[in-house]
Protein backbone atom coordinates (compact mmCIF):
# COMPACT_ATOMS: atom_id res chain seq x y z
CA UNK A 1 0.00 0.00 0.00
CA UNK A 2 1.88 3.13 -1.22
CA UNK A 3 -0.12 6.00 0.68
CA UNK A 4 -2.70 6.07 3.70
CA UNK A 5 -4.15 9.04 5.63
CA UNK A 6 -5.52 8.40 9.46
CA UNK A 7 -8.43 10.83 11.13
CA UNK A 8 -7.20 10.93 14.60
CA UNK A 9 -4.48 10.59 16.80
CA UNK A 10 -5.54 8.62 19.50
CA UNK A 11 -4.60 5.16 20.80
CA UNK A 12 -6.43 3.63 17.83
CA UNK A 13 -4.96 6.03 15.19
CA UNK A 14 -1.20 5.89 16.59
CA UNK A 15 -1.52 1.33 16.74
CA UNK A 16 -2.99 1.46 12.97
CA UNK A 17 -0.35 3.96 11.85
CA UNK A 18 2.42 2.34 13.22
CA UNK A 19 1.20 -0.70 11.84
CA UNK A 20 0.62 0.76 8.73
CA UNK A 21 4.20 2.18 8.25
CA UNK A 22 5.59 -1.38 9.42
CA UNK A 23 4.37 -2.53 6.47
CA UNK A 24 6.05 -0.12 4.18
CA UNK A 25 3.26 2.32 4.11
CA UNK A 26 3.27 6.07 3.22
CA UNK A 27 1.54 7.01 6.53
CA UNK A 28 -0.31 10.50 6.99
CA UNK A 29 -2.10 11.31 10.74
CA UNK A 30 -4.42 14.09 11.32
CA UNK A 31 -5.23 15.36 15.09
CA UNK A 32 -7.31 17.97 15.65
CA UNK A 33 -6.13 18.73 18.95
CA UNK A 34 -2.30 20.28 19.68
CA UNK A 35 -1.42 16.91 21.07
CA UNK A 36 -1.66 13.39 20.87
CA UNK A 37 -3.78 10.89 22.62
CA UNK A 38 -7.33 11.79 22.54
CA UNK A 39 -8.94 9.81 25.30
CA UNK A 40 -5.76 8.24 26.36
CA UNK A 41 -4.21 11.74 27.34
CA UNK A 42 -2.47 12.46 30.69
CA UNK A 43 -3.15 16.01 32.33
CA UNK A 44 -0.33 18.36 32.70
CA UNK A 45 0.74 19.52 35.67
CA UNK A 46 1.55 17.75 39.14
CA UNK A 47 -1.76 15.99 39.23
CA UNK A 48 -1.18 13.68 35.96
CA UNK A 49 -4.86 12.25 35.98
CA UNK A 50 -6.46 10.80 33.28
CA UNK A 51 -10.00 10.68 32.07
CA UNK A 52 -11.24 7.84 34.27
CA UNK A 53 -9.32 4.61 35.09
CA UNK A 54 -6.74 3.64 32.75
CA UNK A 55 -5.99 0.25 32.86
CA UNK A 56 -4.05 -1.96 30.57
CA UNK A 57 -4.65 -5.83 30.53
CA UNK A 58 -1.88 -8.06 30.25
CA UNK A 59 -4.50 -11.12 28.41
CA UNK A 60 -5.38 -8.59 25.72
CA UNK A 61 -3.46 -8.55 22.10
CA UNK A 62 -2.58 -5.04 22.67
CA UNK A 63 -0.39 -5.95 25.45
CA UNK A 64 1.74 -8.65 23.44
CA UNK A 65 2.07 -5.79 20.49
CA UNK A 66 3.30 -3.04 22.36
CA UNK A 67 6.01 -5.38 24.76
CA UNK A 68 7.08 -6.71 21.44
CA UNK A 69 8.32 -3.13 20.34
CA UNK A 70 9.55 -1.98 23.19
CA UNK A 71 6.41 0.36 24.10
CA UNK A 72 5.28 -1.08 26.77
CA UNK A 73 7.28 0.99 29.25
CA UNK A 74 7.90 0.46 32.75
CA UNK A 75 4.45 -0.37 34.96
CA UNK A 76 3.44 0.92 38.68
CA UNK A 77 3.10 -2.92 40.54
CA UNK A 78 0.99 -2.38 43.52
CA UNK A 79 2.73 -3.39 46.96
CA UNK A 80 1.19 -5.92 48.86
CA UNK A 81 0.62 -3.97 51.51
CA UNK A 82 -1.38 -1.80 49.46
CA UNK A 83 -3.55 -5.23 47.96
CA UNK A 84 -4.86 -5.67 51.05
CA UNK A 85 -6.54 -2.38 51.46
CA UNK A 86 -9.21 -3.46 49.17
CA UNK A 87 -12.60 -2.68 50.02
CA UNK A 88 -16.16 -3.33 49.16
CA UNK A 89 -19.22 -1.70 50.04
CA UNK A 90 -22.20 -4.13 50.62
CA UNK A 91 -25.69 -3.24 52.79
CA UNK A 92 -23.90 0.30 53.44
CA UNK A 93 -20.75 -0.75 55.14
CA UNK A 94 -17.26 -1.35 53.75
CA UNK A 95 -16.17 -5.14 54.44
CA UNK A 96 -12.60 -6.47 53.61
CA UNK A 97 -13.38 -9.36 51.54
CA UNK A 98 -15.57 -9.86 48.94
CA UNK A 99 -18.89 -12.01 48.52
CA UNK A 100 -17.98 -16.00 48.15
CA UNK A 101 -21.09 -15.66 45.42
CA UNK A 102 -19.26 -12.96 43.90
CA UNK A 103 -16.10 -15.19 42.94
CA UNK A 104 -17.40 -17.97 42.08
CA UNK A 105 -19.72 -16.11 39.48
CA UNK A 106 -16.22 -13.79 38.40
CA UNK A 107 -14.67 -17.27 37.51
CA UNK A 108 -17.17 -18.75 34.74
CA UNK A 109 -16.15 -17.77 31.45
CA UNK A 110 -17.39 -15.81 29.22
CA UNK A 111 -18.59 -18.61 26.58
CA UNK A 112 -20.55 -19.97 29.52
CA UNK A 113 -22.75 -16.70 29.18
CA UNK A 114 -26.12 -16.32 26.81
CA UNK A 115 -25.77 -13.17 24.44
CA UNK A 116 -29.70 -13.31 23.96
CA UNK A 117 -30.25 -12.72 27.87
CA UNK A 118 -29.63 -10.10 30.25
CA UNK A 119 -27.12 -10.79 32.48
CA UNK A 120 -29.38 -10.09 35.75
CA UNK A 121 -31.75 -12.64 34.62
CA UNK A 122 -29.08 -15.02 33.63
CA UNK A 123 -26.62 -14.78 36.81
CA UNK A 124 -29.92 -14.80 39.38
CA UNK A 125 -30.72 -18.20 37.75
CA UNK A 126 -27.49 -19.34 38.30
CA UNK A 127 -26.15 -17.45 42.02
CA UNK A 128 -29.57 -15.89 43.16
CA UNK A 129 -30.70 -12.23 42.78
CA UNK A 130 -28.32 -11.36 45.71
CA UNK A 131 -24.95 -12.54 43.83
CA UNK A 132 -26.35 -11.14 40.35
CA UNK A 133 -26.35 -7.56 41.94
CA UNK A 134 -22.73 -7.73 43.41
CA UNK A 135 -21.59 -9.25 40.27
CA UNK A 136 -23.11 -6.48 38.28
CA UNK A 137 -22.19 -3.94 40.27
CA UNK A 138 -18.95 -4.96 40.24
CA UNK A 139 -18.24 -5.54 36.71
CA UNK A 140 -18.89 -1.41 35.99
CA UNK A 141 -15.61 -0.84 36.72
CA UNK A 142 -15.42 -1.94 32.77
CA UNK A 143 -18.35 -0.73 31.46
CA UNK A 144 -18.89 2.57 32.75
CA UNK A 145 -22.92 1.85 32.64
CA UNK A 146 -25.02 2.76 35.55
CA UNK A 147 -27.43 -0.71 34.78
CA UNK A 148 -24.92 -3.99 33.93
CA UNK A 149 -27.35 -6.06 34.64
CA UNK A 150 -29.24 -5.10 31.31
CA UNK A 151 -26.75 -5.57 28.71
CA UNK A 152 -26.14 -9.10 27.42
CA UNK A 153 -25.00 -11.56 30.03
CA UNK A 154 -22.12 -12.38 27.52
CA UNK A 155 -21.12 -8.96 27.51
CA UNK A 156 -21.03 -8.27 31.19
CA UNK A 157 -19.83 -11.99 32.24
CA UNK A 158 -16.51 -11.37 29.43
CA UNK A 159 -15.47 -8.22 31.46
CA UNK A 160 -16.11 -9.33 35.00
CA UNK A 161 -14.21 -12.41 34.51
CA UNK A 162 -11.50 -10.09 33.23
CA UNK A 163 -11.63 -7.29 35.75
CA UNK A 164 -11.52 -9.70 38.62
CA UNK A 165 -9.16 -12.14 37.46
CA UNK A 166 -6.56 -13.73 39.79
CA UNK A 167 -3.69 -12.72 39.64
CA UNK A 168 -4.99 -9.83 38.37
CA UNK A 169 -4.61 -8.34 34.58
CA UNK A 170 -5.15 -4.86 34.75
CA UNK A 171 -1.63 -2.61 34.83
CA UNK A 172 -0.89 0.41 35.03
CA UNK A 173 1.72 2.17 33.04
CA UNK A 174 3.77 4.53 34.90
CA UNK A 175 3.47 8.56 34.72
CA UNK A 176 0.14 7.53 33.04
CA UNK A 177 -1.17 6.80 29.80
CA UNK A 178 0.11 9.99 28.20
CA UNK A 179 3.94 8.33 28.99
CA UNK A 180 2.54 5.34 26.55
CA UNK A 181 1.20 7.56 23.94
CA UNK A 182 4.47 9.51 23.77
CA UNK A 183 6.35 6.03 23.16
CA UNK A 184 4.07 5.51 20.35
CA UNK A 185 4.23 8.56 18.88
CA UNK A 186 7.76 8.31 18.99
CA UNK A 187 7.96 5.14 17.04
CA UNK A 188 5.69 6.27 14.41
CA UNK A 189 8.04 9.48 13.81
CA UNK A 190 10.58 6.73 13.96
CA UNK A 191 8.78 4.72 11.26
CA UNK A 192 8.55 7.89 8.81
CA UNK A 193 5.18 8.41 9.71
CA UNK A 194 3.84 12.53 9.34
CA UNK A 195 2.13 13.69 11.86
CA UNK A 196 -0.09 16.67 11.70
CA UNK A 197 -1.21 18.20 15.07
CA UNK A 198 -4.32 20.87 15.14
CA UNK A 199 -5.20 19.40 11.85
CA UNK A 200 -8.87 19.53 12.10
CA UNK A 201 -10.49 17.19 9.06
CA UNK A 202 -13.87 18.44 7.65
CA UNK A 203 -13.95 16.79 4.90
CA UNK A 204 -13.04 13.03 3.82
CA UNK A 205 -10.20 12.92 1.48
CA UNK A 206 -11.24 10.47 -1.36
CA UNK A 207 -8.76 9.46 -4.06
CA UNK A 208 -5.33 9.86 -2.29
CA UNK A 209 -5.31 6.28 -1.14
CA UNK A 210 -7.08 4.52 1.86
CA UNK A 211 -8.54 6.47 4.64
CA UNK A 212 -8.93 5.38 8.35
CA UNK A 213 -11.09 7.40 10.50
CA UNK A 214 -9.90 7.18 14.40
CA UNK A 215 -12.23 9.50 15.65
CA UNK A 216 -15.29 9.01 18.71
CA UNK A 217 -18.27 7.61 16.95
CA UNK A 218 -20.13 11.00 16.76
CA UNK A 219 -17.49 12.91 15.13
CA UNK A 220 -17.35 9.75 12.40
CA UNK A 221 -20.79 10.19 11.80
CA UNK A 222 -20.21 13.79 10.68
CA UNK A 223 -17.20 13.38 8.74
CA UNK A 224 -18.54 10.18 6.88
CA UNK A 225 -22.33 11.93 6.58
CA UNK A 226 -23.78 8.61 7.98
CA UNK A 227 -26.50 9.30 10.80
CA UNK A 228 -26.72 5.56 11.32
CA UNK A 229 -22.90 5.32 12.36
CA UNK A 230 -24.20 5.13 16.30
CA UNK A 231 -23.73 2.35 19.17
CA UNK A 232 -25.19 2.59 22.80
CA UNK A 233 -22.33 3.94 25.28
CA UNK A 234 -22.29 4.56 29.10
CA UNK A 235 -22.79 8.09 30.90
CA UNK A 236 -19.84 8.22 34.21
CA UNK A 237 -19.32 11.10 36.63
CA UNK A 238 -15.42 11.40 36.64
CA UNK A 239 -14.77 12.67 39.81
CA UNK A 240 -10.61 13.47 40.95
CA UNK A 241 -9.22 14.59 43.97
CA UNK A 242 -6.24 15.00 45.54
CA UNK A 243 -6.10 14.76 49.17
CA UNK A 244 -3.07 15.58 51.61
CA UNK A 245 -1.72 11.59 52.46
CA UNK A 246 -2.90 9.90 55.62
CA UNK A 247 -2.24 6.10 56.34
CA UNK A 248 -4.53 4.00 56.55
CA UNK A 249 -6.67 5.08 53.64
CA UNK A 250 -8.05 2.51 51.39
CA UNK A 251 -6.14 1.16 47.87
CA UNK A 252 -10.34 0.93 46.25
CA UNK A 253 -13.81 1.03 47.51
CA UNK A 254 -15.78 -0.80 44.98
CA UNK A 255 -19.31 -0.15 45.08
CA UNK A 256 -21.57 -3.74 45.29
CA UNK A 257 -24.90 -1.93 45.98
CA UNK A 258 -24.98 0.46 42.89
CA UNK A 259 -21.92 0.52 40.37
CA UNK A 260 -18.86 2.79 41.63
CA UNK A 261 -15.40 2.87 41.86
CA UNK A 262 -13.09 4.72 43.56
CA UNK A 263 -9.19 4.34 43.27
CA UNK A 264 -6.08 5.98 45.00
CA UNK A 265 -3.82 5.86 42.06
CA UNK A 266 -0.68 7.10 43.86
CA UNK A 267 -1.00 3.89 45.83
CA UNK A 268 0.85 2.08 42.46
CA UNK A 269 2.33 5.27 41.11
CA UNK A 270 3.34 8.37 43.59
CA UNK A 271 4.45 9.74 40.35
CA UNK A 272 0.86 11.15 39.79
CA UNK A 273 0.82 13.81 42.91
CA UNK A 274 3.69 15.88 44.52
CA UNK A 275 4.77 14.54 47.87
CA UNK A 276 2.85 14.55 50.61
CA UNK A 277 -0.35 14.40 48.60
CA UNK A 278 -2.27 10.90 47.07
CA UNK A 279 -4.66 11.20 43.84
CA UNK A 280 -7.94 9.40 44.04
CA UNK A 281 -10.06 8.89 41.00
CA UNK A 282 -13.57 7.69 40.91
CA UNK A 283 -16.11 6.59 38.22
CA UNK A 284 -19.92 6.61 39.30
CA UNK A 285 -21.52 5.62 36.13
CA UNK A 286 -25.37 7.95 36.32
CA UNK A 287 -28.44 6.92 34.91
CA UNK A 288 -30.29 8.88 31.74
CA UNK A 289 -32.65 11.34 34.69
CA UNK A 290 -29.10 11.66 36.89
CA UNK A 291 -27.16 14.60 36.99
CA UNK A 292 -23.64 15.14 37.89
CA UNK A 293 -24.53 16.48 41.40
CA UNK A 294 -25.88 12.81 41.99
CA UNK A 295 -22.97 10.93 40.57
CA UNK A 296 -20.57 13.20 42.91
CA UNK A 297 -23.13 12.69 45.67
CA UNK A 298 -22.58 9.17 45.47
CA UNK A 299 -19.26 9.29 45.32
CA UNK A 300 -18.93 11.75 48.85
CA UNK A 301 -20.88 8.81 50.62
CA UNK A 302 -18.56 6.48 49.45
CA UNK A 303 -15.40 8.78 50.64
CA UNK A 304 -17.44 9.44 53.80
CA UNK A 305 -17.09 5.47 54.50
CA UNK A 306 -13.45 4.75 53.19
CA UNK A 307 -11.78 8.13 53.64
CA UNK A 308 -12.32 9.38 57.25
CA UNK A 309 -11.97 13.58 57.42
CA UNK A 310 -11.53 13.92 53.50
CA UNK A 311 -12.90 17.01 53.38
CA UNK A 312 -10.47 18.91 55.47
CA UNK A 313 -7.91 17.23 53.57
CA UNK A 314 -8.83 18.35 49.99
CA UNK A 315 -6.10 20.43 48.25
CA UNK A 316 -7.47 19.81 44.81
CA UNK A 317 -10.63 18.45 42.97
CA UNK A 318 -12.41 18.15 39.42
CA UNK A 319 -15.94 16.77 38.49
CA UNK A 320 -16.78 16.03 34.91
CA UNK A 321 -19.38 13.40 33.00
CA UNK A 322 -18.73 11.81 30.42
CA UNK A 323 -21.33 10.35 27.98
CA UNK A 324 -20.72 8.41 25.02
CA UNK A 325 -17.10 7.97 25.51
CA UNK A 326 -16.45 5.42 27.44
CA UNK A 327 -16.64 2.00 25.06
CA UNK A 328 -19.61 0.23 23.66
CA UNK A 329 -22.24 -1.71 25.41
CA UNK A 330 -23.84 -4.57 24.05
CA UNK A 331 -28.01 -5.31 24.54
CA UNK A 332 -29.12 -8.47 24.77
CA UNK A 333 -29.03 -9.74 21.41
CA UNK A 334 -26.06 -8.36 20.27
CA UNK A 335 -22.44 -8.54 20.16
CA UNK A 336 -19.45 -6.91 18.94
CA UNK A 337 -19.96 -8.07 15.49
CA UNK A 338 -23.41 -5.90 15.31
CA UNK A 339 -21.53 -2.65 15.96
CA UNK A 340 -21.09 -0.29 13.05
CA UNK A 341 -18.40 -2.14 10.60
CA UNK A 342 -14.54 -1.19 10.54
CA UNK A 343 -14.91 -1.36 6.07
CA UNK A 344 -17.24 0.84 5.10
CA UNK A 345 -16.42 0.59 1.55
CA UNK A 346 -14.61 2.85 -0.98
CA UNK A 347 -11.35 2.60 0.76
CA UNK A 348 -12.46 3.86 3.76
CA UNK A 349 -12.50 2.22 7.43
CA UNK A 350 -13.66 3.03 10.99
CA UNK A 351 -11.30 2.02 13.97
CA UNK A 352 -12.33 2.77 17.58
CA UNK A 353 -13.55 1.54 21.19
CA UNK A 354 -17.39 1.37 19.56
CA UNK A 355 -16.85 -0.50 16.84
CA UNK A 356 -16.87 -4.13 15.31
CA UNK A 357 -14.25 -5.81 16.92
CA UNK A 358 -13.76 -7.39 20.07
CA UNK A 359 -12.14 -6.73 22.82
CA UNK A 360 -12.21 -5.29 26.65
CA UNK A 361 -11.51 -1.41 26.95
CA UNK A 362 -8.63 -0.55 24.81
CA UNK A 363 -8.39 -4.01 23.17
CA UNK A 364 -11.58 -2.83 20.84
CA UNK A 365 -9.89 0.20 19.66
CA UNK A 366 -6.59 -1.74 19.27
CA UNK A 367 -7.99 -5.10 17.19
CA UNK A 368 -9.83 -2.43 15.01
CA UNK A 369 -7.06 -0.37 14.22
CA UNK A 370 -5.21 -3.46 13.41
CA UNK A 371 -7.70 -4.90 11.38
CA UNK A 372 -8.54 -2.05 8.99
CA UNK A 373 -4.68 -1.70 7.99
CA UNK A 374 -5.22 -5.60 7.28
CA UNK A 375 -8.05 -4.90 5.20
CA UNK A 376 -6.17 -1.79 3.60
CA UNK A 377 -3.28 -4.20 2.71
CA UNK A 378 -5.59 -7.16 1.41
CA UNK A 379 -7.59 -4.00 -0.74
CA UNK A 380 -4.31 -3.02 -2.19
CA UNK A 381 -3.09 -6.23 -3.08
CA UNK A 382 -5.99 -7.21 -4.68
CA UNK A 383 -6.74 -4.18 -6.65
CA UNK A 384 -2.68 -4.01 -7.93
CA UNK A 385 -3.72 -7.57 -9.09
CA UNK A 386 -6.30 -6.68 -11.36
CA UNK A 387 -4.37 -4.25 -12.92
CA UNK A 388 -1.39 -5.82 -13.85
CA UNK A 389 -3.52 -8.47 -15.90
CA UNK A 390 -3.35 -11.31 -13.57
CA UNK A 391 -4.67 -12.85 -10.47
CA UNK A 392 -3.15 -13.46 -7.08
CA UNK A 393 -3.97 -15.59 -4.62
CA UNK A 394 -4.44 -14.01 -1.35
CA UNK A 395 -5.14 -16.45 1.52
CA UNK A 396 -2.65 -18.89 1.28
CA UNK A 397 -1.82 -19.97 4.89
CA UNK A 398 1.89 -19.05 4.24
CA UNK A 399 0.88 -15.55 3.77
CA UNK A 400 -2.16 -13.85 6.10
CA UNK A 401 -3.81 -10.75 5.13
CA UNK A 402 -6.45 -10.61 7.20
CA UNK A 403 -6.00 -10.69 11.38
CA UNK A 404 -7.19 -13.53 13.40
CA UNK A 405 -10.05 -11.64 15.10
CA UNK A 406 -10.66 -14.76 17.09
CA UNK A 407 -7.36 -15.05 18.13
CA UNK A 408 -6.56 -11.77 18.71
Amino acid sequence: MRKLTIIGGGFAGLAAAITAAEAGTKVTLHEAHRTLGGRARTAEGPYRTNEGPHAIYNGGPHWTWLKQRGLLGPLAPLPTSEALRFRFHRDGALRRVPPLDLLRQSLRAAEQAPVDVDFHTWATGIAGERAARAAAAYSAVALYHHDPGSLSARFVQERLHRAASLPPEANFIRGGWGELIDRMAARAWEMGVRVETSSRVDTLPLGDGPVIVATALPAAARLLGDPSLTWESGRTVLFDLALRTRKGDPFVVSDLDAPGWIERFTAQDPSLAPAGQQLIQAQLPIGPGESKADGVAHAERLLDLGFPGWRERVVWRREAVSQGRTGAVDRPGTTWRDRPAVDRGDGVYLVGDQVAAPGVLAEVSFTSAVEAVSLALRADRLDHAGHSGHSERLDRPDRPDRLDLKRA
